[in-house]
């Protein structure tokens, strides 16, 4: 194999992982989603007990995806010496960092979780377009 191979075969795999990640903090996002608006309509304290239970577990994944994107852009800075591939994400981490901010009212929490759905799916299709270009190059 040879080295350019071999540093595209490590981007997909840190690409991979990253959208493994984004896609499980999508998941928890959708579910907190369904229990804030469940919460919002009257559900009360178990409504809002599993809502938290669930954005935690999302910010967990987000914070994993953070990482992992940044690993992917290190890897795709290697492969970029033959091609040029995009990869923006900074809108999605500096948002993640936002997203952990101290949270108010049941309205807020709910569009906090919406916008980190929109942030979410946007990196997923950054990612996974990005990753359709690396492996076009394998093959």
């Amino acid at each position: 194999m040879t080295n350019e191979m071999r540093e595209i075969n490590e981007a997909i795999q840190a690409g991979e992982r990253a959208l493994k990640s984004l896609r499980k903090a999508e998941e928890k996002l959708a579910s907190a989603s369904n229990w804030g608006l469940w919460d919002i309509f009257g559900g009360g304290l178990i409504s809002g007990i599993a809502k938290h239970n669930k954005m935690n577990e999302a910010s967990s994944y987000m914070e994993d995806a953070k990482r992992n994107l940044t690993i992917f852009q290190k890897e795709l800075r290697d492969v970029n010496g033959t091609y040029n591939l995009q990869l923006d994400i900074g809108g999605f981490l500096s948002f993640a960092d936002f997203f952990f901010d101290g949270i108010i009212a049941d309205y807020l929490v709910q569009t906090k979780i919406q916008d980190a759905k929109v942030q979410v799916r946007d990196a997923i299709q950054s990612v996974s377009g990005v990753l359709a270009q690396l492996k076009a190059k394998t093959v």
